[in-house]
């Protein structure tokens, strides 16, 4: 079989076909938080959001979106501009074909080209496996280069269990004194 990967910029008309995706992560897992699927609106827009700072990019296997990948905002006060938070999710069947390193590559290169440093990734996080939560993302995560900084326990509840919250980071570029201002995502040529 010769599959394509084939990764772009989101598009609101995306938003149907990535919140399939997402869904199952909501009703079925404690990856995120979120207790309720939104609505496509909801959804199309949250791209729409992104889209007007950051990247938000999705991954095509032979022309079917199997992921997505964004940033966003870290903490909302200007001196954390050079700071971002990173999301991914991958089609559940598409798990461990590199997808979502070939995701997250993409993802950091542009973020280094907006003039960002540092990425961070909030990750559910449990010291007893169950169903709901392996810790399968904080693994993925450190293969990437992210390093735990911080861990948040029994900060969330989801499926009658207390979960615990690890902040992950990694730096993309150098800190230099006086940093250039970020570049709106539209406004690079990528």
């Amino acid at each position: 079989m010769n599959d394509k990967l084939h990764i772009r910029t989101a598009q609101i008309s995306d938003a149907e076909e990535l919140l399939a995706i997402y869904k199952p992560y909501i009703e079925n897992t404690a990856i995120t938080f979120e207790y309720d699927v939104p609505s496509i609106e909801e959804f199309a827009n949250r791209i729409k959001t992104t889209l007007k700072k950051y990247p938000y990019i999705v991954a095509e296997l032979n022309g079917k979106i199997v992921g997505y990948a964004y940033a966003g905002v870290f903490k909302g006060r200007k001196a954390y501009d050079w700071s971002v938070e990173t999301s991914i999710y991958i089609r559940l069947e598409n798990h461990e074909n590199g997808i979502g390193r070939k995701l997250y590559e993409k993802l950091e290169e542009i973020l280094a080209k907006q003039g960002v440093t540092n990425v961070n990734a909030c990750i559910a996080y449990t010291e007893h496996e169950d169903k709901h939560l392996h810790n399968d993302s904080v693994c993925f995560h450190k293969k990437l280069g992210y390093k735990t900084v911080g861990i948040f326990h029994k900060c969330a509840y989801k499926f009658d269990k207390w979960y615990d919250m690890i902040w992950m980071e990694k730096f993309i570029a150098g800190h230099s004194a006086n940093p250039n201002d970020i570049i709106p995502y539209p406004m690079l040529n990528c």
